[in-house]
């Protein structure tokens, strides 16, 4: 098929909605970011993608140290009533600074819903026109769709469809396979085929260092092809495409950004980061349009720093090792919690004042001259050691805080200098890390605007976890375009 060839005029007006498969490019056009559906989805909702209507049918999987992530695509009946712009679930900090975004929808009573996990199928090229009506009746099983489908059959496609993120232990890796195994059957079902014929059409996109280890396992156990992609050029296409998703990336904001021409701020005055931040705002990017040149710092269990250029080259300038395997692991053994979202509910409960050694422990006061308030974290867990042997104990929370500071303000303060170094004003902020949590926002934010005087900003992405293997699926596309 020549997918350059110039359509002839009897067909041009059609080629301009319905492209052919093999030339298309994801279309972001309209795209709504879906409403959670539970805390553990607020950082993985779905992204309905009105007006890519191509087959696709690869799945892409990123498996890193800790965590597994997965996305796919597939056919949806028509768009939610709603979309969500609420970055984070957990809407208020242990300061009380409460996260407010510039439009919350209430949503409706019949969406997400609440029946089967899988709403929707892969649709691989191989599925002829009678294949296709098939699958459109089998649909009309499900009583969320409605009859727009009727109206649209006839374009042999559906309006759009959905890119679903999922999440999964990369020690219970055997829960991802079967999980992919299960998409496959169902999207047979649906299709109206066999799993074999299904199999013929799809293809796992792997990235990630599991990439490597766990290939076997893929291939093997799901019997079909498996392709390993690059890690940091995945990382880099995938930020690239979310970028240009609306609503997806924000920044938390506060008053003295918004007052560097202020008589404080012009003489150099910054307050530091501390455990009791001014008033923070979300602001959302709802024109996206590319920010590049860039820095992206990805926080996974270590921590990666790449530079991206103007023209979308990269290259990893930095990293460090204390990244999120180290807050996990460090808790796991200090703290009672089993799963990274329990740490962050303890987090939100802890006074880190307990177990970090202020500035005011030592000054008793503010040290104004060196602009050094009295709430500025002077030594992390500096408390916790007593000379004489006398040993203390603290509470879950308060360590859980403490070390959430630890980490997050040294990723900060490690970005900024890379940032400076480099020139860069803005930096993405990605890896599962993060998860929407306020406080690691604030951190981070706060970090990046003291130390750059508000020169740089730190932007944060709503699915920020899934930059590696939602680039490993937009790769596929690319690869099938060339």
């Amino acid at each position: 098929m020549n997918t350059n060839a110039t359509p002839s005029s009897s067909n041009r007006h059609m080629s301009d909605f319905i492209p052919a498969a093999k030339a298309i490019k994801v279309d972001t056009r309209g795209a709504i970011i879906l409403n959670q559906e539970s805390p553990q989805t607020k950082d993985s909702r779905a992204i309905y993608l009105p007006n890519y209507i191509e087959p696709v049918s690869h799945i892409a999987v990123d498996i890193g140290g800790s965590l597994a992530k997965v996305v796919y695509f597939t056919r949806s009946p028509q768009p939610p009533a709603s979309p969500s712009l609420i970055p984070s679930y957990d809407s208020t900090s242990s300061e009380g600074s409460p996260l407010h975004t510039p439009e919350e929808q209430s949503t409706p009573p019949h969406w997400p819903p609440t029946g089967p996990k899988f709403s929707g199928a892969l649709t691989p090229l191989v599925l002829n026109e009678t294949q296709q009506v098939h699958s459109q009746s089998l649909l009309f099983r499900d009583p969320f769709l409605g009859d727009e489908l009727l109206r649209r059959a006839s374009l042999q496609h559906f309006p759009g469809g959905t890119l679903t993120f999922e999440r999964f232990e990369t020690d219970n890796i055997d829960e991802c396979v079967e999980f992919i195994q299960k998409l496959i059957e169902t999207s047979a079902e649906v299709n109206g085929v066999s799993v074999a014929e299904m199999k013929e059409g799809v293809k796992i996109m792997a990235t990630g260092g599991g990439a490597h280890k766990f290939y076997e396992l893929f291939s093997e156990t799901l019997g079909v092809e498996v392709l390993r992609e690059d890690e940091m050029e995945c990382l880099i296409t995938g930020l690239k495409f979310l970028t240009l998703i609306p609503n997806e990336v924000y920044h938390f904001s506060d008053h003295l950004i918004d007052s560097l021409s202020s008589a404080d701020a012009a003489n150099g005055v910054y307050e530091r980061p501390s455990p009791n931040p001014p008033q923070y705002q979300v602001t959302f990017e709802d024109k996206p349009k590319p920010q590049l040149p860039c820095l992206l710092v990805n926080i996974g269990s270590g921590v990666s720093i790449i530079k991206v250029d103007a023209d979308g080259k990269y290259e990893r300038v930095s990293g460090t090792s204390l990244g999120g395997g180290t807050l996990w692991g460090l808790l796991s053994l200090l703290t009672p919690a089993t799963t990274f979202d329990e740490m962050l509910e303890l987090s939100e409960k802890g006074d880190n004042s307990t177990v970090d050694m202020l500035v005011g422990d030592i000054y008793g006061q503010d040290y104004t001259k060196m602009g050094l308030k009295s709430t500025m974290i002077a030594s992390s867990f500096g408390k916790v050691f007593k000379k004489g042997g006398k040993k203390t104990t603290f509470s879950p929370e308060d360590i859980s805080k403490s070390l959430l500071y630890a980490v997050s303000n040294n990723i900060g303060q490690i970005a900024y200098m890379n940032a400076e170094k480099y020139g860069l004003e803005r930096i993405y902020f990605g890896g599962c890390f993060i998860r929407g949590h306020s406080a690691t926002i604030t951190t981070l934010s706060y970090a990046i605007r003291f130390w750059s005087k508000g020169t740089k900003k730190a932007m944060f992405l709503r699915h920020e976890g899934f930059l590696g293997s939602i680039g490993a699926w937009i790769k596929n596309l690319e690869m099938e375009d060339n």
